[in-house]
């Protein structure tokens, strides 16, 4: 009795094993079971090292591999993958965005597979370039833009003319269709280009009707203007006639009036140049005109990191990569914990104190009015200085100080003149008050302070009080002040611990 239920086990055992061993080894047929995870992101590293993490390359090497249906072909350079069910019938199609690494000033192209029911693999059914030549900037996603049902292609990117662009492919339905997408808008402009999104009735909502297609606005310089920050507004709207997006509308934006060769100073095209700009904590300023501080950016460029805080998250993007544009920058960035999240950050300069900003997010709608970090920015030493508060400190003051700087000198224009060892340095300073601290920030024209002033970055804070005399602690009446230099982050302010310097009044 003992031996037969030896036996049966030992069948058992032996069935068990052979179930799990034709498991593991049986066919996997893509028409039955498609891919369930999310696609990652792939965005090549570039040559001016502006990308982070050693291992970067072999990520990239990685995740091709895993992530593409079919190998590229040969010269190909993969730069980022799209999976989505264009025909919904539950198999997904795949759109690879890539470059000939042979022609590196070519267009970026786009290739589309689907799979193949005779040879049971997906095989490249049509390709198309776009307007986009610089593979760090690009992103792609899909819409229905139309309102047919029928998605869009929507390709967006930078090409060496520091442009933006956008190339828009619409998927074709009908028997008689002879390629999958046809081109149906292609815009390149020295601005920024937005997705306008109308209002759809519940009846499309529930499958029901059409709804109304996208609108395209793409903002430019007015070239019949003399301001640098004059644009203009071009609206694009799609005709079902031609069947591509036709221009209708040019309005034309009035800009800031800002001292031009400032202007010019930091729309250098040089991207540090614009990075030393922005290198600060902003506020959210809200459509009404009031600072939000509860919603705010800190850029820090030596760091490569961008701050984002809101709804009492914070979250941290390691900067990777910055084009200039004809009003700012153009910023690539990754999440550091979520690493399929990305960023593109389209800045641009609206005063020397405040910046317009729309962001992109990696595989989503990129439309203006909804996505929670567009709209305008004020930096936060402006935003604490123009408060209500009644207290707040006079930004101006007509003064010169003797220090171990130098001879410095405030203007009431905003201008302070530094003179040390005869050189002489120029630049904006501001006063301003941060809770029941008084602050100084100094900001000169050029990059670099001379280094025996013992300074070495492009802007410098520091904390005020007054010197020689403990009763007397109005700054402005004060004789001789002390500086300790500090540094305004995401969480306050830090101080760096660095020689106090005395400012002694001139006779």
């Amino acid at each position: 009795m003992n031996v037969k239920r030896v036996l049966i086990t030992i069948f058992i055992f032996i069935v068990c094993a052979g179930g799990i061993a034709l498991l593991a080894y049986w066919p996997f047929n893509p028409k039955t079971s498609h891919e369930q995870r999310r696609t990652r992101v792939i965005i090549p590293g570039t040559s001016d090292g502006n990308y982070t993490g050693s291992d970067w390359e072999e990520n990239i090497a990685f995740e091709e591999s895993y992530s593409l249906k079919v190998p590229p072909g040969e010269g190909e350079m993969v730069i980022t993958v799209l999976n989505n069910d264009f025909d919904y019938d539950s198999i997904e199609e795949q759109v690879v965005v890539y470059r000939n690494s042979s022609e590196p000033g070519s267009p970026v192209s786009i290739a589309y597979y689907s799979f193949d029911e005779r040879s049971r693999s997906y095989k490249r059914q049509w390709n198309s370039a776009t307007a986009a030549t610089m593979p760090g900037t690009v992103s792609i996603f899909t819409q229905d833009l139309l309102g047919d049902r029928s998605p869009c292609i929507i390709v967006t990117g930078m090409n060496s003319s520091g442009e933006h662009t956008i190339t828009i492919f619409h998927r074709e339905t009908g028997e008689d269709r002879n390629l999958p997408f046809s081109k149906i808008a292609e815009i390149q402009i020295d601005g920024s280009i937005t997705l306008q999104e109308p209002e759809r009735s519940l009846a499309y909502r529930q499958g029901i009707t059409s709804g109304q297609a996208f609108t395209i606005a793409a903002y430019g310089r007015d070239t019949e203007s003399e301001n640098l920050l004059d644009r203009i507004e071009i609206l694009y709207n799609f005709s079902p006639v031609s069947g591509n997006y036709e221009q209708s509308r040019i309005t034309r934006i009035t800009g800031s009036q800002i001292e031009q060769r400032r202007l010019r100073e930091i729309l250098s095209g040089d991207p540090k140049v614009f990075e030393n700009f922005i290198n600060d904590l902003w506020y959210y300023v809200s459509p009404g005109g009031t600072l939000d501080k509860s919603q705010y950016l800190y850029f820090d460029p030596e760091k490569r990191e961008i701050i984002f805080f809101g709804n009492e998250t914070q979250q941290v993007f390691v900067w990777q990569h910055s084009n200039s544009t004809r009003l700012g920058l153009y910023i690539s960035s990754q999440n550091i914990s979520v690493v399929t999240l990305r960023r593109f950050l389209d800045i641009e300069l609206e005063t020397l104190d405040s910046i317009r900003m729309t962001v992109f997010e990696d595989v989503k709608l990129k439309i203006r009015v909804s996505a929670d970090w567009d709209g305008y920015y004020r930096r936060a030493g402006t935003a604490l200085k123009i408060s209500t508060d009644e207290n707040t400190v006079h930004p101006y003051r007509e003064a010169v100080y003797d220090s171990s700087m130098g001879r410095l000198r405030f203007n009431l224009s905003g201008d302070y003149e530094l003179v040390s060892s005869g050189s002489l340095t120029n630049g904006r300073y501001a006063f301003f008050r941060v809770g029941n601290q008084e602050l100084l920030e100094l900001r000169p024209f050029q990059n670099v302070i001379p280094a025996k002033t013992g300074i070495t970055e492009n802007r410098y804070v520091y904390s005020i009080a007054a010197a020689g005399n403990s009763e007397n602690t109005d700054i402005f009446t004060a004789e001789n002040l002390s500086l300790s230099r500090v540094r305004l982050g995401a969480s306050g302010i830090h101080d760096l611990h660095e020689g106090q310097i005395i400012l002694t009044r001139a006779r």
